[in-house]
């Protein structure tokens, strides 16, 4: 298994990741902070005195401002692959009173940020419900239906990916390379390594420059958060792992 698109638009777009704002008939577009709530909702933290909460500004009797919302993947090392760009869509409205501030706590569940305990006064709380999405992976754009977006869950792992990464390579190499090349049954002198971490599976890059492969080693389920990634990789490190199923990616 792999993520699905509506998988990864929902974890593009979940806050961690710096995110543009392109406004409709409006100068832009404009760098903002972002996360989505529960539903899939996007929540942006506004500065009251910015050019942002200005384009956002109803005219001629507007309640809702039509808003577009892009969110490119970084890379979490380097010779990973991108997960792409996600497009998310909707009519932002700008939130008061007690729903502003349950928007607010919805706000600090995934990113609690200082400016928060400014809402109200320095900062405004703008959401909208995403009526139309897209995933942008290489050549190819694939519409996500709205109704899959909101079913679809964050990937638990994607906030963290870096570090995990960054900790195989720098105090795990020697044994996660032997554990990839029983699992793949490699014999050249070029060191597999794990390029991308996600709920269903590690995503390993081998072969020489200029001839890299790439293969999926799937997990045997998803996964819900980090203590149980480090359960699954324990085997990494272990001389005699039993081999897992691999997919070519």
């Amino acid at each position: 298994m792999r993520p699905s698109p509506a998988e990864i638009v929902r974890t593009l777009v979940a806050g961690r990741l710096p995110g543009l704002a392109h406004v409709a008939h409006r100068p832009g577009p404009h760098q903002v902070r972002h996360v989505t709530d529960p539903d899939g909702r996007v929540l942006l933290l506004v500065p009251v005195v910015s050019d942002f909460a200005a384009a956002l500004r109803p005219v001629d009797g507007e309640t809702e401002i039509a808003l577009v919302l892009d969110v490119l993947d970084l890379p979490p090392a380097a010779g990973a692959p991108s997960l792409g760009r996600a497009w998310v869509s909707g009519w932002a409205a700008r939130l008061d009173g007690d729903e502003e501030r349950r928007a607010a706590l919805d706000f600090a569940a995934v990113e609690p940020a200082g400016d928060l305990l400014d809402v109200g006064t320095r900062f405004r709380l703008h959401r909208f419900e995403v009526v139309e999405a897209r995933w942008e992976h290489g050549d190819s754009v694939h519409r996500v239906d709205p109704e899959a977006y909101a079913e679809a869950e964050p990937d638990p792992l994607h906030a963290v990916e870096a570090d995990l990464l960054a900790d195989l390579a720098d105090h795990h190499s020697a044994e996660v390379s032997g554990y990839l090349r029983r699992q793949l049954g490699l014999t050249d002198d070029v060191a597999p390594r794990v390029v991308r971490i996600d709920r269903y599976g590690l995503l390993v890059s081998h072969g020489r420059p200029g001839a890299r492969r790439r293969v999926r080693l799937a997990f045997p389920r998803p996964l819900d958060c980090q203590a149980e990634l480090t359960r699954i990789l324990h085997p990494m490190v272990c001389r005699h792992a039993a081999p897992r199923h691999a997919d070519q990616s």
